[in-house]
């Protein structure tokens, strides 16, 4: 009796593959000194494929289903080995099993922000991630670029690889959007519609089909954030120089109320009206005195040459800053020469 358990372990009569651990795409079957018994059944579940390979070349794929294995199912091994007794004797041969299961919630994301063109701001550094989802398509590919022979290959040793390839495929996919920066937020699903376009052939040349892509947040880095902000503040103070200032002088109310003098007197009496007060005058008065004209202000004297070149280098300064923008600038230059020649 144990003579016939001993011969009866030599051969497998069931091949099949429980998945029972998550996150693995490929297993070997053991085969270590056993051999598959002539009409053994090979079981592939639902979410699994079966490849064979017999001396280092692939055999046969096998999709879900029962087979039992013989001449007729299994034409290119008997082939191969040159098998003229029709399976009258046991055979070995590697199988190995693949997860089809789509793999969920993958993340991507930019580990240093990347440099890219944009329509309205010539270029911005961009920061972005999301997730993705993808399956095993073709167990052959996939066996030969990238699991190999060995027992088994995790999902954990493809992720690197697989967030390597969405970096590029990123530039590429907002170069080809044709979305500016601005309007990136509302264009998400494009955006992610077009980084899919972009990956899906890389994926495909490791056997991998790319199911979903999704992009949860675009952004810059906290310096250009701010550069942004202060932007987006001057856009809704208009072509107004003195409400300009004004927006100005509330952006560095922190700094001057740090820094001391009369700003620090003001905050100091607890009258944070009248600091705003007090600054508003120091500055009506100094663009006053260089032909600035100001809302509500009683109109100033004619100003010389002079004066308007030193009121240009300023504005040209805040252009240099980002403060003004170009169009700006030569709309308050042209205003300026035209008093230069009336």
């Amino acid at each position: 009796m144990a003579l016939m358990d001993f011969i009866k372990k030599q051969f497998i009569d069931v091949i099949e593959w429980t998945e029972d651990a998550d996150g693995t795409l490929a297993w070997r079957f053991p085969m270590t000194d056993m051999e598959i018994q002539n009409g053994a059944v090979l079981v592939v579940r639902e979410s699994q494929l079966a490849l064979f390979v017999n001396e280092g070349r692939v055999a046969d794929v096998f999709a879900p289903g029962s087979y039992r294995l013989g001449t007729q199912t299994l034409p290119l091994l008997t082939n191969l080995r040159h098998w003229d007794k029709l399976f009258a004797s046991p055979f070995k041969s590697d199988v190995y099993f693949f997860s089809t299961r789509q793999q969920i919630d993958q993340k991507w994301g930019t580990a240093q922000p990347i440099t890219l063109r944009d329509a309205d701001f010539g270029s911005v550094r961009l920061r972005a991630f999301g997730n993705f989802s993808y399956r095993v398509a073709n167990a052959r590919r996939f066996h030969t670029e990238i699991s190999g022979t060995r027992p088994s290959y995790d999902r954990a040793e493809l992720d690197g690889q697989l967030r390597a390839l969405v970096l590029p495929a990123l530039s590429q996919a907002v170069a080809t959007s044709g979305i500016a920066f601005i309007d990136l937020a509302a264009n998400q699903p494009l955006l992610a519609q077009t980084l899919h376009t972009a990956l899906a052939g890389a994926f495909e040349q490791i056997g991998l089909a790319l199911e979903t892509v999704t992009v949860q947040n675009v952004s810059l880095p906290d310096q250009l954030q701010k550069v942004l902000d202060q932007k987006i503040g001057i856009g809704m103070v208009g072509d107004d120089l003195a409400k300009l200032m004004q927006y100005q002088t509330a952006q560095a109310i922190p700094q001057f109320a740090q820094a001391g003098g009369i700003a620090s007197d003001a905050m100091g009496m607890g009258a944070g009206i009248a600091l705003g007060q007090v600054m508003a005058q120091h500055l009506t008065a100094g663009m006053q005195s260089t032909g600035v004209p100001v809302a509500g202000a009683a109109p100033s004297k004619a100003t010389s040459p002079q004066d308007l070149l030193a009121t240009l280098e300023k504005l040209a300064q805040l252009k240099d800053q980002g403060v003004l923008t170009q169009a700006e600038f030569d709309a308050k230059k042209a205003q300026l020469l035209g008093q230069l020649t009336n």
